[in-house]
């Protein structure tokens, strides 16, 4: 396939056609023409029935624009087949829940004539099935601050998102705790159903929509979130010391009351 522009639309390549990018084409379709890869037949038919021409990597990485939306231990294999393709000029981003470790990647391995924003949609294919209007995302400038600045801008104008401006580092060590004790929890909580659904309190009711959301996420992101942010391990450690206080107290007692 070529990417020719059409209307004047820039041409925006998704290296990667999962839930999350199935969620967000109709979106950007709006804007841009759209290209894709994915190795998977599955994202290929998808992307063919929904009108997204789907290529090969060297024209994803031609385009204009060029989202990388592999699996986070996917992402340099994912890099290595972008990267002698990328036209000067060209805007780099991706959307993996880990920040700190990819901007890295990312600075080190890409040419010096792209530009380069790590972005984290703080939703997915639950969330924001309803629409992604009024949802969060996490804008992380690498290299380009004035392009960054106008993707922050066109997130909020086009799409209706909240826009959150931080550095990968400052991410990394808020989403440790933010997703890294959500998952955490919402994987015990799934392992001990099946739970009550009667005589329910709200604030059960609200952890348990929680749950819910997270109930199809894929292990692959679960170990990402757990792995791949280099913040996450210190968190878990200061949970489970503090779980196994709690234990302790309760376990005392009980022994004080037998």
């Amino acid at each position: 396939m070529t990417n020719r522009q059409t209307d004047n639309k820039k041409t925006l390549g998704l290296f990667g056609l999962g839930a999350f990018g199935r969620l967000i084409v109709p979106y950007l379709a709006r804007h841009f023409d759209l290209c894709a890869f994915d190795p998977s037949a599955h994202a290929v038919a998808w992307g063919q029935e929904n009108g997204v021409a789907m290529g090969e990597p060297a024209a994803v990485a031609a385009c204009d624009i060029v989202v990388l939306g592999p699996p986070v231990p996917r992402m340099a294999e994912a890099v290595a087949l972008v990267k002698p393709h990328l036209r000067d000029g060209a805007l780099v981003l991706d959307v993996g829940s880990v920040k700190y470790t990819i901007a890295q990647l990312l600075e080190a391995e890409l040419p010096r004539s792209v530009d380069i924003v790590c972005t984290h949609p703080l939703f997915g294919p639950q969330s924001g099935k309803n629409g992604i209007k009024g949802l969060k995302i996490a804008v992380c400038p690498v290299r380009g601050e004035d392009r960054a600045r106008k993707v922050a801008a066109f997130l909020s104008e086009a799409f209706g998102l909240e826009v959150i401006e931080t550095t990968a580092e400052a991410h990394d060590r808020e989403m440790a705790m933010v997703q890294g004790l959500t998952h955490m929890v919402a994987k015990v909580l799934l392992e001990m159903e099946p739970l009550p659904k009667t005589m329910t309190t709200k604030s059960y009711e609200r952890l348990m929509e929680s749950v819910d959301m997270l109930r199809y996420d894929s292990m692959e992101l679960f170990l990402a979130i757990e792995r791949d942010n280099p913040f996450a391990k210190d968190v878990r450690k200061n949970f489970f010391a503090k779980a196994d206080a709690l234990r302790g107290f309760l376990e005392a007692h009980d022994a004080a009351e037998a």
